[in-house]
């Protein structure tokens, strides 16, 4: 669900600033939980999600006064928390990406969702792709990633993240060729 559609389909979003009370909350809880899950569970495997992501939340609902919807629309809010939060467990991300860089993906799936949701999951990355990833600066690798998994504009990368907007396109481009380097052409990530 994009900001603009956000805003017409959701009470709590055209509230004012810190107006985000326990009800508007548990809306944008069931809104974007899926989404985050999914996102943090690409970065860090399934196995670690769910701390982060309630992490995510809780770290929200407890900030939820001061949320300016004027300043990012929610969505962008929360992949910022996220983010920040993978930040601080960027070694077990580092370690799962380096594993998977020498090991390779699980060959077990369990089901069609959990084979579509992995498609692009830290666990079923080609271990050449996750050994890189592991050797990029986690700034780069944190824009990189907000990109190619949850989507985010520079505009929205820029603000989750509290950097400027030509600092993301940097980032971008210095992660995009090192990966290029260590892995040819083949890699096409989009942006």
């Amino acid at each position: 669900m994009t900001g603009e559609t956000i805003a017409t389909t959701v009470p709590w979003a055209a509230r004012a600033p810190g107006a985000l009370d326990a009800e508007g909350f548990a809306e944008v809880f069931g809104a974007y939980f899926g989404e985050i899950h999914t996102y943090v569970a690409q970065r860090l495997g399934p196995d670690n999600a769910e701390d982060i992501v309630a992490e995510t939340f809780l770290t929200a609902f407890r900030k939820r006064a001061s949320y300016d919807p004027s300043r990012a629309a929610v969505r962008t809010w929360l992949y910022g928390i996220a983010t920040n939060l993978i930040g601080k467990h960027r070694r077990l991300e580092a370690r799962t990406l380096r594993a998977l860089g020498r090991c390779g993906p699980d060959a077990d799936a369990p089901g069609h969702e959990d084979t579509v949701a992995g498609r692009v999951s830290a666990q079923s990355l080609r271990p050449e792709l996750a050994a890189a990833l592991a050797g990029l600066d986690r700034r780069d690798r944190d824009v990189l990633l907000l990109v190619a998994l949850a989507g985010l504009s520079h505009d929205e990368i820029a603000t989750a993240l509290g950097i400027p907007y030509g600092t993301v396109g940097s980032r971008l481009n210095r992660a995009r060729k090192k990966l290029r380097a260590l892995l040819g052409e083949a890699v096409l990530v989009r942006g």
